[in-house]
């Protein structure tokens, strides 16, 4: 490990940097990406090819304060009622532009908390995915969970519906902590709730954990780290939190004096590391850990781990679509974004169109500075070889690259034949480091702590 004078005096401290789960970052995209390009893209899907796919559900029972997601509270399900009907029919109107004999590679329920429709309302919406598309072969349908918003039938209709891999936000088990973020979900709760989902045959398990939470000390955070792992988990995110109370309002109720400091949150991160490492899981990338038969410790060793919106993946397909107001979507050619509030995503679903608001379309070099990066992000190196085999770049230029890079980090990294390589000491700094082959401009966007 590099020292904290070191880590101090190149910046990590106080640099604010992308988590980098895309290229150009959402802040970049503009409003020149529209419904007409989305459905432009979609057409040119190859006939019986494996895609993704993404349903977002932007409604919670309870705001959590420590949240930057784009939901709203409610305790009714009416509106909940009525934003399904709008999901199902911009399913309609997908599966009527979709090219024949598409599989599902990947399904997954974000949000907000998907959990809290109704087992009936579940039921109809996996069927109307499964209307859609069909799983391809060795699919992963996951969902995420709220250990406090699920019960038996719905777990059942789940598990019905194909769902092979849950998710869990723990966040921390400490108490205080909990009630200081507006989260408050006991061990017993979360245990139960593990239980119940492997109880019906569902035996991959995510689970978020975060480090930087107010109030957190190395003694809590191992605490709740031992205690998530008596959970067992195939599958581990170690996020740090991301205080961003001028995006996320809500944030305003989190007392910012009771943060720890940047030099704190590495001293959690590396405290929350070791034991995962001791308890044998494989760490991936910059913070995520996994048992070694899980998927993104396979992808990790063959070289195929890939890095989106949901974080790190192995899933292999080239196109993932985003349903639900806000979503994302992802295809060869750019980014489109649905509009975000659900009253607009709404009436351009009514009116018989998607809700594209904005998004990006890729150039040649977004391309490669886009891969260059993934690599960073997934496997602390760039490849020199692949670089040259698929991107317009000379090998002079490349290394001009690398070079640059390397004399910024007072000449930290590896440069070699085969790539630039980040070595051990300084994953820290991955996240800067990947800045460095960022050619947008970082001020006109606000960005979480580079640790």
């Amino acid at each position: 490990m590099v020292t904290k004078t070191q880590l101090a005096n190149m910046g990590l401290f106080d640099a604010k940097v992308p988590r980098y789960t895309s290229y150009p970052t959402a802040p970049h995209f503009n409003p020149s990406v529209g419904p007409r390009d989305f459905e432009s893209w979609i057409s040119e899907i190859k006939p019986d090819s494996a895609i993704s796919l993404y349903v977002h559900v932007p409604f919670c029972r309870r705001l959590c304060w420590f949240c930057a997601c784009r939901t709203q509270g409610t305790q009714s399900d009416s509106p909940v009622q009525a934003y399904l009907e709008t999901l199902k029919t911009e399913l309609a109107l997908l599966k009527s532009r979709l090219p024949s004999g598409v599989k599902l590679s990947r399904l997954h329920w974000g949000g907000g908390t998907p959990t809290l429709l109704t087992a009936p309302m579940m039921a109809d919406l996996a069927g109307t995915i499964s209307d859609v598309a069909g799983f391809a072969e060795n699919y992963e349908f996951s969902v995420e969970i709220d250990p406090n918003e699920i019960d038996g039938p719905r777990l059942d209709t789940l598990a019905a519906a194909g769902m092979n891999r849950a998710s869990i936000g723990v966040q921390d088990f400490h108490e205080e902590i909990q009630k200081t973020i507006g989260r408050e979900q006991s061990f017993e709760i979360t245990r139960d709730a593990v239980v119940e989902i492997r109880a019906r045959g569902v035996h991959s398990l995510n689970a978020d954990i975060l480090f930087g939470l107010p109030d957190q000390s190395n003694a809590r955070i191992t605490e709740s780290v031992q205690k998530l792992l008596a959970l067992a988990p195939d599958r581990v995110a170690l996020y740090g939190y991301a205080h961003v109370p001028w995006m996320a309002k809500r944030q305003q109720m989190i007392p910012s004096d009771k943060l720890p400091t940047p030099e704190e949150r590495l001293r959690l991160f590396e405290t929350a590391r070791k034991l995962f490492l001791w308890d044998n899981y494989v760490e991936i990338g910059i913070d995520h850990f996994a048992t070694a038969e899980d998927g993104l410790s396979v992808a990790q060793r063959n070289g195929t781990l890939r890095r989106n919106f949901q974080g790190y993946t192995d899933d292999p397909a080239e196109v993932l679509i985003g349903v639900g107001a806000s979503s994302i979507s992802r295809f060869p050619q750019g980014y489109a974004q649905n509009a975000p509030a659900t009253s607009a995503h709404t009436s351009a679903i009514r009116e018989g169109h998607f809700s594209v608001a904005r998004g990006h379309v890729f150039t040649p070099e977004d391309k490669m500075r886009s891969r260059m990066i993934e690599m960073l992000m997934c496997d602390f190196k760039i490849n020199t070889r692949e670089i040259l085999r698929d991107y317009d770049i000379s090998q002079d230029e490349l290394y001009k690259m690398f070079e640059e890079t390397n004399e910024a980090f007072d000449g930290l990294l590896k440069i070699s034949g085969a790539g630039l390589t980040i070595p051990v000491k300084a994953r820290p700094l991955t996240r800067m480091i990947a800045r460095a082959f960022d050619a947008y401009d970082l001020s006109k966007a606000g960005h979480s702590s580079a640790i």
